[in-house]
């Protein structure tokens, strides 16, 4: 019997977007501008009562590597040549928060990695209202060193082994999240209205704060509860819209999971991979981040999660269309409608699923921005700035790779 809430309700129809700099060029300019784009979508998203609170809103920066050695610089951490940092949610209960820190510690040492040190995130609670201030939970951000001679590969999936088995360690914490935990990047998010984001986490306005891509995102909860973890982008994406084959895509997954194998990561230990509760948007982005660590690339394991319309496609190129054909066997296809941004180590990059039942309009500047948003008007480029624009239709995709500089089209 179902009462009158239950998580697998839960589905969202939200505004995001994301910016990246192509030649992979750090800039303050690019953080502020996406928290100025943030700010525009208020209209997408549920706000409280109280006018303060809000179904979630975030910002996920690509690793702003001279803002986190400054942190940990001033907290007196030590980082290596190597390092992940990220933002965890704990419980308020003091006793709780030092028993998720020592965990999470000691799993590391399993993996011969090194917690270098804890820091407590600057809060201005005046950004939250009463409804988001009683169910925000103590936020940290925790620094993790490599093991030595690791190269970025071989981090990324230790630190999901770490991230995993902590989890599995304090299931029975509600409260314990980590909102990100990645050589590549770092995500703030939080149940206020997305004017606020920046107020709540002053260390947007850090003086070192720069990146060469960032994905926002502002939360409209349909039938959902909102909640602090829920908020997006989660640690890869960011999504518009309803995964409406969630039951069946999480239910196969459940059924395959053992069968999952990869030379690079033995996925056993952490099953179920995904969350079976929840977010569709955060069951995804757990699927993704597992064909990741895996070895796919982005574009590769997206379309393999969310591919166009292929049967039958006489002007689809053959090779195109076999590589669907062949994952089709593996994977079903996760149906929307759906717009998803992304960020990973290479790519920046936003698609349709096959419905294209959610806007996503781009341009490309000739200072070699990409710009993606739900809507037009939330980044301000003057007309002769623009050397290309356009929307996505039903199962397209377009990149950003942060490695070459090119600006990939479907």
């Amino acid at each position: 019997m179902v009462g009158l809430y239950d998580p697998r309700f839960e589905h969202d129809s939200c505004g995001f977007g994301l910016i990246a700099q192509l030649d992979d060029r750090r800039s303050s300019d690019l953080v502020a501008a996406a928290l100025s784009a943030l700010a525009r979508m208020s209209h997408r998203g549920g706000i409280g009562g109280d006018g303060l609170s809000g179904d979630g809103c975030g910002l996920l920066l690509r690793r702003p590597e001279s803002f986190l050695r400054a942190l940990a610089e001033e907290s007196g951490i030590r980082v290596g040549m190597l390092f992940a940092s990220g933002l965890v949610f704990l419980s308020r209960d003091h006793i709780a928060a030092e028993s998720a820190r020592r965990e999470l510690a000691a799993q590391a040492a399993r993996l011969n990695l090194h917690v270098a040190g804890w820091r407590e995130v600057p809060i201005d609670e005046s950004a939250c209202g009463p409804a988001a201030l009683a169910t925000m939970p103590r936020i940290e951000q925790v620094f993790v060193n490599a093991e030595p001679g690791s190269d970025t590969g071989s981090f990324a999936r230790a630190l999901y082994r770490l991230r995993r088995r902590t989890e599995i360690a304090l299931q029975h914490d509600n409260d314990f999240f980590v909102v990100s935990l990645s050589p590549w990047s770092i995500g703030y998010k939080g149940m206020v209205i997305p004017g606020r984001l920046g107020d709540l986490y002053p260390d947007l306005s850090h003086a070192e704060v720069s990146a060469s891509a960032a994905v926002f995102h502002q939360r409209f909860s349909t039938n959902t509860e909102p909640r602090w973890a829920l908020a997006q982008p989660f640690r890869f994406l960011a999504h518009n819209g309803e995964i409406n084959s969630i039951q069946g895509n999480r239910n196969w997954m459940r059924g395959r999971g053992a069968k999952l194998r990869s030379p690079l990561m033995d996925f056993r230990e952490f099953e179920p991979l995904i969350e079976l509760e929840g977010s569709d948007s955060q069951s995804l982005d757990n699927m993704l981040e597992v064909l990741l660590v895996g070895g796919l690339e982005l574009p590769q394991a997206m379309r393999m999660l969310v591919p166009p319309a292929w049967r039958d496609t006489e002007s689809m190129d053959p090779d195109l269309q076999a590589f669907y054909e062949y994952f089709a066997l593996s994977s079903e296809p996760w149906d929307g409608p759906a717009g998803i941004v992304m960020l990973d180590g290479r790519y920046a990059a936003c698609t349709l699923d096959r419905n294209g039942l959610r806007p996503a309009r781009w341009l490309l500047t000739q200072d070699r921005h990409l710009v993606v948003a739900s809507e037009t008007g939330v980044y301000d480029v003057a007309a002769e700035n623009v050397v290309a624009k356009g929307r996505l239709g039903p199962g397209e995709m377009i990149a950003a790779d942060l490695y070459s500089g090119e600006f990939l089209g479907s």
